[in-house]
């Protein structure tokens, strides 16, 4: 049978499957063997793969296939699980050695549960910034897998979910299960040239997910194109049954109402960000959307929220505090820096106004949105930097990660949803993304518009 993970979309493969052109069992396969290749990131893309249960599972599902079952539109595709996850009978690292001494996981996490019950196949956990706890990538302890772009220079996938983007953007899988805390799923996405989506935060289960920040932390999927992103999203949030997941309709584009907010977002991007984000509302614009600007001074407060490390920061710290006291030396040392900066910054009094003035963000931010469709920024300001640029001190890696934090985490900050989805020319340009995002609750509408968005740039590009 031919190869598929070349197209590795969850509509091209469903096709493929139904028409009898390939097996659960001949992808898994062709996965395993590219995450083997010494030649390739599939070594530091995942930690752990579970390649005897991953062949066991697509056999059952090619059985259950050919006796008319089929669990969902994703029943037998090859999926992986970042590192934070828990999956039964697996020690949870969340890309530490701190927690090796830890007992397994009972069972599966919900959101892991959710995708086994709809016939994907769980080929293995994906790498991920330490505790998830930073926008680089970058792991000491297990290794970092290079973006696919300029490969030979070594530029940095971006985090938290480092492994999960570079296994869905070189076929290793075709979804990488993340979470997105202040851009973790949508950094990486933007930065390897793949879509990914966060969900607003209460839709999918957390619960058997590692935490870094119980206030901002969600799971959200990275795939292909923003239709594989919304129906995972789909069978994640178990909105209906498995069988009938199914992605949103794109939006009709001439109908829609955009949003390119004047706030600090815009400043200081790089000029292919800059540039691409431009070509982008262009394009839009000239396909009929009706894009407004107009100034967002709620976006800009979210911002401020983060000051002092925010809600992750002192979130981070109680989460960690025992485990400092007797592990820091495992810890990977930027990672600790940061928890540890988290420790006596607030008082009880400050954490409780800090969520007093969220809520009061979160407001102007749905008075100012509900008059858009979605609201569009550039995912991250900067194309990747180099793995040798972000290591040249404490201080520099410091720097890199809150420039990449800075856009995504506002969303989180104001408990939106938001898609980022390639927007630079292929071949000619380092990946850039475009983030499309909306209020809390509004995830299916932003994943219809993302998807319109998503086809008339392709029709640019063509």
């Amino acid at each position: 049978m031919k190869s598929c993970l070349v197209h590795p979309t969850v509509a091209y493969l469903r096709e493929e499957l139904i028409a009898g052109r390939t097996t659960s069992r001949a992808l898994v396969e062709q996965a395993l063997a590219r995450i083997a290749d010494p030649l390739g990131e599939g070594p530091r893309a995942y930690m752990k793969v579970y390649a005897d249960l991953a062949r066991a599972e697509a056999d059952a599902s090619d059985a259950l296939r050919a006796a008319g079952v089929v669990r969902s539109p994703v029943e037998g595709l090859p999926v992986s699980v970042k590192d934070l996850f828990d999956v039964g009978g697996d020690v949870t690292l969340a890309g530490s050695k701190a927690l090796a001494s830890e007992p397994p996981a009972t069972r599966d996490a919900p959101a892991v549960a959710r995708l086994r019950a709809a016939g994907a196949v769980i080929l293995g956990r994906t790498s991920m910034v330490e505790f998830a706890f930073g926008g680089i990538g970058t792991n000491p302890h297990f290794g970092t897998p290079a973006n696919p772009h300029d490969r030979g220079t070594g530029r940095i996938p971006g985090g938290s979910s480092s492994g999960a983007a570079v296994a869905v953007a070189d076929g290793l899988c075709v979804m990488g299960l993340g979470s997105d805390t202040r851009g973790s799923v949508r950094i990486p996405a933007a930065l390897c040239g793949v879509t990914g989506f966060k969900p607003t935060q209460s839709r999918v289960p957390r619960e058997g997910a590692f935490p870094l920040s119980y206030t901002l932390d969600s799971v959200g999927p990275l795939a292909r194109s923003v239709s594989c992103c919304a129906v995972f999203d789909a069978i994640l949030a178990a909105d209906g049954q498995p069988a009938d997941a199914r992605a949103p309709e794109p939006a009709a584009l001439p109908s829609l109402r955009l949003l390119a907010p004047r706030c600090f977002a815009l400043d200081d991007l790089d000029p292919p960000v800059a540039a691409a984000f431009e070509r982008a509302l262009a394009a839009l614009s000239a396909a009929g959307a009706r894009i407004s600007t107009a100034d967002a001074p709620c976006l800009d407060a979210a911002h401020a929220l983060f000051a002092g490390g925010g809600f992750a920061g002192a979130e981070a710290a109680q989460i960690h505090r025992a485990l400092l006291k007797t592990k820091r030396e495992l810890y990977d040392p930027n990672v600790a820096k940061r928890i540890e900066a988290g420790e006596g910054f607030f008082s009880g009094a400050d954490y409780v106004q800090l969520g007093l003035d969220r809520r009061a963000v979160i407001g102007e931010a749905a008075e100012l949105l509900s008059q858009y469709d979605a609201v569009l920024l550039p995912t991250t300001p900067s194309v990747a930097p180099t793995i040798e640029e972000v290591s040249v001190s404490g201080d520099e890696y410091a720097r890199w990660n809150l420039r990449m934090l800075r856009n995504p985490g506002l969303i989180n900050m104001i408990d939106g949803c938001a898609v980022s989805l390639p927007c630079h020319s292929p071949g000619e340009e380092a990946p850039i993304g475009l983030m499309v995002a909306g209020v809390g609750g509004s995830d299916r509408r932003v994943l219809a518009v993302a998807r319109a968005i998503e086809e008339s740039l392709a029709a640019r590009a063509e």
